[in-house]
């Protein structure tokens, strides 16, 4: 084979094959958009045949809206219902669907919109105010080992967020886009509702804190203006400040992402100027730094100020491990710090590596920017941390670092360099965190997981993008929030909610990683299930280290939403995200079905496995509810054959209809799986059903039927008389029509050679009659009903073939059936029959050996003694042996009398009989017959059947082929 290039297109390949042919082969770029663009009219001819180059450098399926119910319109406000929107487009379908946004609101690149926000995040006001306290208290070896243990764990996350983002398109909501798509609607619910909660709790903490610097240093008494005068300080003037910094916030997001951009890389520019102004003061000489005016705990003891040493080898010393903790001078107690409280001080100071993700519907390239950003700025932060950790450790004495967390300011070159970095990094973690909330907010409410509490939202974003109404409502609730003035209780919550995201994106990889489905192939490859399972194991142990009380009632809460979302979400486009449930589930179902062994199985531990021939559902309802009764835990299959020639089929009505088998099973609620397919007549169908269904062992060990007869169908569906439990709408009459063409039922010698292959196939028979009758709201109501068993073939007259295997896999379902919430309070009667010439000693030793047999297989019922000489008259009116057993003359050998010997009049007696003991019975279960081998006989034997059931009410013949029933331990 040869292939030549074409100088013209990069990606057309001329290929020669073998016979001479030349075949044309078009690559694809991954920077070519495979949507066409809106054809004019002399183009369209030609539009399948171009190509339109994009200079995006996004993955491909990032090129497009793939999911338009959570990036926003791209022309103007949209009051669209996200019901409008699946929420999700398959691959294959945008190719033909979807057309190019307008314009794009993604602005964003990997430094402007992830580092600088993570950076800013991370650095907040630990770097200025916290560092002295950490290595203070814990000295520098357990600073390091806190470090080391808070940045394993949000290296472990951010390993799971970049492989999460690298395996598709990621729009608008970051942590919350990628959870939800991942877990599921209900979980990732629940965790974006803590996470919006999260970040306003952020914002409206770090804007406080921003007031907290503007106050200390231009209020009256500030370090910069001294006690001339400066801003009022009473709490009415720091609610103000801390509105007027909000509502800066609010026009920063309002004008949008760009000037966000812009305000970040501003605000990190100044942040880096303050930091190394603080890492140049630290080569000074020795000086004194006086204590804050409120550490009144030194003061207290005349103390009002301490050494900075510059670098010495005692001091380095002193502080690598402090002999003990200090007490906390900004605590009206003083109280003593220890190991938990540093290090909740710490990882709260280092919670933001979600930052940037949050930004992920305003980035160019989200699968790009987010590992590329977020690693770097970890990597960076946690660089500066340690090298103020060892500056500080070689320069300040301990007690300066115990008893002045600001000891920046005092020992900077220039006291404002260190006040403007306070500022600037509080006012943009606070602006960052207020963005990302928005953001969420409006992933959220797009998705309609909360129906109409959010759904007025979708109506306000902007032509770009900006989800302005979202944006407000954040607004509204940080001003609520600072109405309380402190909140410094609060801020280890928060912390707590932040790791709560954590854990369920490293849950989220860690699924991914396990289910291992083959669509799970993200770009990143520096991530695996252990990873993530550390990140998962770490971030739940942080959350108990900050505050024990604080991480119960948090995971409280999203489990609360989880439930409230799974029984109250009505939203439509969640359901075509895919959950990593199925995808797990999946997996274990394979790894432990390939452990369940066939050739292991043991009767003691025997069950049900059915498998239920359904001709219509619409007049088969409460057969269908009978059976998932009596299953007890076992398969249970629903299966239907569709009857005719495929090739004349002009679609395949099996898969056509799956979908609305799916939902009979939803509807009535019960626990069966679906089997259909398509064969030219009943019997071959009916084969392919019992042969194939199930799995591996589990496979179905007995087959149930619906009787023959001409009981005309009822429509359980709109029927009136119907139960109310089976009346719905959600099937129309076109959905399981009802039979109209008598010529589609099976021949009464059809439906016997149906039960002997089932038979010959090894396989239990049940069949089922007038299960119409049976009202199970009668039976939960009405009491002392009876559930009938009678373990006698009729067809042979032998009264003691309690021990037949049909015999005890009868009294197995009937046991089975009582032992069922519904019916366990129904009475079991277990009939025995016997004649007058049966002596009264012989009677009750055979009721005793009935008695004696149900206790030993453990089954509760009641013996009932029945005479029937005048019914076994019917068929010998020669008379009975003395055991009360036909004489052996009267037939051969044979288990049973031969089909033409039996009396009509007989089965009529003895239909009698059964009607007359059925009074207050709700089910009947009677022995079914050995099928005769002479097929010229099978319409009498299914004569005698029907004439032996007439009018019994609900009932069940059973044939059993195997053991089933077990007295060891």
């Amino acid at each position: 084979m040869m292939t030549s290039a074409n100088p013209t297109s990069p990606n057309h390949t001329n290929m020669m094959t073998g016979d001479g042919a030349r075949v044309s082969i078009v690559g694809v770029d991954p920077s070519t958009s495979l949507v066409p663009p809106p054809a004019s009219a002399e183009s369209a001819p030609s539009l399948l045949g171009r190509r339109r180059p994009t200079t995006e450098k996004a993955p491909l399926l990032s090129q497009r809206r793939l999911f338009n119910s959570l990036s926003g319109l791209a022309n103007g406000l949209n009051g669209s219902s996200p019901e409008s929107s699946g929420g999700y487009t398959e691959f294959g379908s945008s190719i033909a669907s979807l057309t190019p946004p307008s314009s794009t609101p993604r602005t964003l690149g990997t430094f402007s919109g992830v580092f600088c926000p993570v950076a800013l995040s991370m650095f907040s006001a630990l770097l200025f105010l916290r560092v002295g306290f950490i290595v203070g208290n814990a000295g520098l070896y357990f600073t390091l080992i806190q470090f080391a243990i808070a940045y394993t764990i949000l290296l472990f996350t951010v390993l799971s967020i970049c492989a999460i983002s690298t395996n598709g398109a990621v729009e608008g909501g970051g942590a919350y886009f990628m959870i939800s798509r991942t877990l599921g609607p209900e979980f990732g619910g629940a965790i974006g509702a803590l996470f919006i909660f999260a970040n306003i709790v952020s914002s409206a903490l770090y804007i406080v804190g921003c007031v907290e610097g503007i106050v200390d240093n231009f209020g009256v008494g500030g370090s910069l203006t001294g006690s001339g005068g400066g801003l009022p300080t009473d709490r009415t003037s720091r609610f103000l400040y801390c509105s007027l910094i909000n509502l800066l916030n609010l026009v920063v997001c309002l004008v949008g992402s760009s000037l966000f951009a812009k305000t970040s890389v501003a605000v990190l520019t100044v942040v880096g100027v303050s930091v190394l102004s603080v890492i140049a003061s630290f080569f000074q000489d020795e000086f004194p730094v006086d204590l804050p005016e409120g550490n009144t705990l030194a003061r207290h003891n005349n103390i009002t100020h301490a050494w900075f040493t510059g670098f010495n080898g005692t001091t380095f010393s002193e502080n690598l491990s402090p002999e003990s903790y200090g007490k906390d001078y900004t605590t009206e107690s003083g109280d003593t710090v220890n190991f938990a409280i540093v290090f909740g001080v710490l990882f709260s100071g280092v919670t933001g590596i979600m930052a940037g993700a949050n930004m992920s519907g305003e980035l160019v390239n989200p699968g790009k920017s987010i590992p590329k950003g977020t690693i770097s700025a970890v990597g960076f932060t946690f660089f500066v941390y340690v090298l103020l950790s060892f500056l500080a450790a070689a320069t300040c004495s301990n007690f300066l670092l115990q008893n002045d967390y600001i000891f920046m300011m005092g020992i900077n070159l220039w006291q404002p360099f260190v006040t403007i970095g306070i500022l600037t990094a509080t006012f943009s973690a606070s602006l960052s965190n207020l963005i990302g909330a928005s953001r969420v907010l409006e992933a959220v409410a797009k998705d309609d997981i909360f129906g109409p509490v959010l759904r007025f939202l979708n109506s306000g974003t902007t032509r770009g993008g900006n989800p302005i109404a979202s944006v407000l409502m954040c607004f509204v609730i940080v001003e609520l929030f600072l109405l309380i003035g402190s909140l410094n209780i609060i801020a280890q919550l928060n912390s707590v909610l932040f790791l709560l995201s954590y854990f369920a994106m490293n849950l989220a990889c860690l699924g991914l990683d396990l289910a291992s489905a083959p669509n799970f192939r993200p770009a990143f490859k520096y991530f695996s299930a252990k990873t993530a399972f550390v990140g998962m194991v770490g971030t739940l142990a942080m959350m108990f280290v900050i505050n024990a009380i604080y991480a119960s009632l948090s995971i409280i809460a999203c489990l609360v939403l989880v439930i409230m979302l799974h029984l109250l979400s009505t939203s439509r486009s969640a359901s075509n995200w895919g959950s990593i449930s199925q995808a797990l589930i999946f997996h274990q179902v394979r790894k432990y079905l390939l452990l369940l062994d066939s050739r292991k199985d043991h009767v003691k531990f025997w069950r049900p496995q059915m498998l239920l021939l359904v001709a219509n559902p619409r007049s088969a309802c409460p057969l269908i509810d009978f059976v998932n009764d009596l299953k007890k835990s076992g398969l249970y299959v629903l299966g239907h054959v569709y009857s005719g020639e495929f090739d004349e089929m002009e679609v395949d009505p099996a898969t056509e209809d799956y979908s609305s088998w799916l939902s009979l099973v939803d509807h009535l609620k019960v626990k069966a799986f679906i089997e259909l397919t398509v064969a030219r007549t009943f019997r071959e169908g009916m084969h392919h059903l019992v042969r194939i269904s199930g799995l591996g062992a589990m496979r179905p060990n007995t087959i149930v039927l619906g009787f023959h007869d001409d009981t005309l169908p009822v429509d359980f569906f709109s029927s009136g008389e119907a139960p109310i439990p089976y009346r719905t709408d959600k099937f129309p009459p076109a959905t399981f029509p009802m039979r109209r063409d008598e010529g589609q039922r099976l021949r009464e010698e059809e439906y016997v050679e149906v039960v002997r292959d089932i038979i010959k196939m090894n396989k239990n028979v049940v069949l089922c009659r007038n299960m119409a009758l049976l009202d199970k709201a009668k039976v939960a109501r009405k009491k002392h009903l009876f559930v009938d068993v009678w373990p006698i073939n009729f067809f042979s007259g032998d009264a003691n073939s309690l021990m037949d295997t049909s015999s005890l896999f009868l009294l197995q379902l009937a046991c089975i059936l009582n032992m069922t919430p519904l019916w366990k309070s129904l009475t079991l009667r277990v009939f025995l029959l016997c004649t007058s010439t049966t002596t009264s000693a012989e009677a009750a030793s055979r009721e005793a050996e009935l008695r004696r047999m149900l206790q030993i297989l453990r089954i509760k019922a009641r013996t009932v003694v029945i005479p029937w000489d005048s019914v076994l008259g019917k068929q010998l009116p020669s008379g009975v042996g003395a055991a009360g057993e036909p004489h052996p003359d009267l037939f051969d050998s044979a288990p049973q009398w031969p089909l033409k010997t039996i009396r009509p009049d007989y089965i009529k007696a003895v239909n009698d009989m059964i009607k007359e003991q059925a009074a207050n019975t709700a089910v009947s279960f009677l022995f079914l017959p050995e099928i005769p081998m002479d097929k010229s006989e099978y319409r009498l034997y299914f004569h005698h059947l029907t004439s032996l059931s007439e009018d019994v009410g609900p009932m069940v013949y059973v044939h059993g082929v195997s053991t089933v029933t077990s007295t060891t331990i």
